[in-house]
């Protein structure tokens, strides 16, 4: 038997050293923490499916919270059934000791297991629409004041046109005319066809 850890934060931004604390403590050696830095709403995820392959029935898995494990209803119920019943691995949920199946393995441990389950997978799945809820309200909130997404426009010399037309009668070489607007090429070309030139 294998002792095992999944970590999983939404961004690069985001930090692990919480799961991580929370796997030292219940002594999963730091070989067996698989860590993946992206969204919970599939489970498509590197980590996450290389661990998968290491699972042996027996094994144990900690995760600190369901939410961690996934944000997807129907997926975490599924990927629960084939680690602990496909595979026959156990999993603890450290912030929600009902959730470990090594506990209340009878009938009404499993119905009571399997219920807390059902309830935490819809909660953060729900709690993910709602992220993504408010993200896209506050997109349109920071448009609305007029706040602007993406790179800058780079702005071209004054005298952008002459440069142009210079450089279409071949006397500037294209590295020339890109060196005077002080842009990459694909700029040049981009602000050429917005002036019509």
């Amino acid at each position: 038997m294998k002792t095992y850890g999944y970590v999983r934060i939404s961004t690069a931004d985001q930090h692990e050293d919480r799961q991580i604390d929370a796997m030292k403590e219940k002594e999963v050696p730091g070989k067996n923490i698989y860590v993946d830095k992206m969204s919970g709403k599939d489970f498509h995820r590197p980590q996450y499916k290389k661990l998968v392959r290491k699972f042996r029935n027996g094994d144990m898995l900690y995760i600190l919270s369901i939410d961690r494990l996934g944000r997807n209803y129907e997926e975490i119920q599924n990927q629960w059934r084939i680690l602990t019943k496909e595979i026959g691995i156990d999993i603890c949920v450290i912030d929600m000791p009902l959730l470990d199946t090594r506990n209340g393995k009878d009938l009404m441990g499993t119905f009571i297991a399997d219920l807390v389950l059902q309830i935490l997978s819809f909660v953060a799945e729900n709690e993910r629409i709602n992220i993504r809820q408010r993200q896209s309200e506050g997109i349109a909130a920071a448009k609305a004041r007029g706040v602007r997404f993406g790179r800058p426009k780079k702005n071209v010399p004054d005298n952008f046109q002459e440069i142009v037309k210079d450089w279409e009668q071949h006397n500037l070489t294209t590295q020339e005319a890109l060196a005077q607007c002080g842009v990459s090429k694909s700029t040049f070309y981009r602000r050429r066809r917005e002036y019509d030139i």
